[in-house]
This record gives structure tokens, C-alpha cells and sequence, in this order.
């Protein structure tokens, strides 16, 4: 089976309510579980990141 490559971009710093990584976009939790995780699990995290880093990189540039 092939393996989902990790969306971590070696930039680990988790800040914000939601506690988000500024690279990724996950939280330590799901950075905890990714290599674990179902592949419609990985699906549907990707689509959340999408949003989320849209959110992340908004709030940076107006920080």
C-alpha cells in the first residue's frame, strides 16, 4: 500500500486558539496520528487544511 506523504514542511510552530502548525496546518495530534490514519481520514484532513492554511497565512498577513 502506498503511503500518503506527510503535508509537514519542517516549520513546527503551533499558535492560535486552534493550536494549528504554521507549515501544515494540523494540530500535534493529528501530526501525532497521521502515520496511523485510514486514507478517507487523510482525505478529509487534506480538505480541512486546504481551509485552514487559507485561514493561517490570512491572519500572518495582517498580524
Amino acid at each position: 500500500m502506498k503511503r500518503n506523504k506527510s503535508p509537514c514542511i519542517d516549520v513546527c510552530k503551533f499558535v492560535g486558539k486552534n493550536a494549528w502548525c504554521i507549515g501544515c496546518g494540523r494540530t500535534l495530534d493529528e501530526c501525532k496520528k497521521w502515520k496511523n490514519m485510514k486514507p478517507y481520514e487523510i482525505t478529509i484532513l487534506r480538505r480541512a487544511l486546504e481551509k485552514r492554511m487559507t485561514i493561517i497565512n490570512d491572519s500572518l498577513k495582517n498580524s
